[in-house]
């Protein structure tokens, strides 16, 4: 793959490659089987658009630009490469642009690009066997995957992950199916009800992929002062670093204070997800007490230790730590505020929640609605 003349920084048809070589088969279904469970998938995301608009109370713009596809583990390997490639182009320009000026660099270019090509492969293969669904905010489209025009996105629902929970979890299919669908479509309502949402989204991950070092030297300095905290040898004087992740201490100051904001922001959405979900399935899902409860122990401990491991690795612990803070802290604002008190969180990028505030929901009501009111 070349580009502008040069080597790649990333081959991404070889991690579209090596990630669906990699993935593990999905359960065992025959051809009607599949045609129902897709069929099914997509009643029920037609369906939770009016389910989730009613009970979040958001709504004002139409989500038709947003196409819903079912796909399979490699389509949704070949969707977030896509995805990856739009958000990751200005990091991979500066770098490539870096690495163009030194002896060697084409050929350094390429070498790095099959290397990166594979670990990315690698990496999604792992994650294309968990995911159940992903409102993809970024998508661009393909032939093969459409997205809304003007940057609409698209809802992906990975049905073979979804076959394989029902299954493991012994819970009912249809039921888990709609549940799942209430989650994800809560994610499209979310952007597409807020307009600025993306654009906001956008520009910080730009932010922060602009702090990045791309200096050799610099991230090797890094690497060994984070070696050296993680020790117990940080110099006298220093503060301790707070437990964070082994990722977090190579970063620069700048890219800290931009990855607070988007934990913060992450964790509302994440939150407000799992909060409709269980709001909108006493309704509409009649066992969403037995599937909320088995779904979360299956969150909690993991599949096995190797997968334990590569969550911790993989910052997907994180994650499931933004599911519960994130719906605690908006359900704690509903009680306090109401719905349309917490829709006040929408407003604007100065109305969503810190990461501070989404540990302690009564400083953002404080905030927003005293100063509002």
């Amino acid at each position: 793959m070349t580009s502008l003349g040069g080597a790649e920084m990333v081959d991404w048809n070889l991690a579209v490659a090596t990630a669906t070589r990699l993935v593990r088969p999905g359960p065992e279904v025959s051809r009607d089987e599949a045609r129902a469970v897709v069929a099914e998938l997509r009643r029920h995301a037609k369906s939770s658009e009016e389910h989730v608009r009613s009970f979040t109370r958001m709504g004002t713009e139409d989500t038709h630009d947003t196409p819903v596809l079912v796909v399979d583990r490699a389509g949704w390997v070949r969707a977030n490469v896509a995805g990856f490639r739009e958000v990751l182009k200005p990091l991979l320009e500066k770098m490539k642009d870096r690495r163009g000026s030194g002896p060697g660099g084409a050929v350094l270019g390429a070498v790095g690009g099959k290397v990166t090509g594979v670990e990315l492969g690698m990496l999604l293969s792992f994650l294309a066997s968990r995911v159940l669904g992903q409102y993809e905010t970024f998508a661009p489209a393909t032939r093969e995957l459409p997205a809304g025009a003007n940057g609409g996105g698209r809802l992906l629902l990975v049905a073979p992950n979804i076959v394989h929970v029902e299954r493991e979890l012994d819970v009912d299919p249809h039921d888990f199916r709609l549940w799942v669908c209430l989650h994800e479509e809560t994610h499209r309502t979310q952007f597409s009800s807020v307009p600025w949402l993306r654009d906001h989204l956008e520009g910080e991950i730009q932010s922060f992929l602009g702090e990045t070092e791309v200096d050799p030297m610099t991230v090797l300095e890094r690497i060994r002062e984070a070696a050296q905290s993680l020790a117990g040898g940080r110099p006298e004087g220093e503060d301790d670093d707070g437990g964070r992740s082994f990722v977090e201490l190579v970063q620069t100051p700048a890219q800290r204070d931009i990855l607070a904001r988007l934990t913060a922001v992450m964790s509302l959405l994440e939150g407000h997800a799992d909060y409709v979900m269980d709001g909108v399935g006493p309704d509409v899902v009649p066992s969403v007490t037995e599937i909320r409860e088995k779904f979360k122990e299956r969150r909690q401990r993991g599949a096995s230790r190797l997968d334990q491991a590569l969550r911790k690795l993989l910052g997907l612990d994180a994650k499931l730590r933004q599911y519960r803070d994130g719906e605690r802290f908006v359900r704690a604002v509903v009680e306090e505020v109401g719905m349309d008190g917490f829709n006040r969180v929408w407003t604007s990028p100065n109305t969503l929640p810190t990461k501070a505030e989404i540990a302690k929901p009564a400083d953002w009501v404080a905030r927003v609605h005293r100063k509002a009111d």
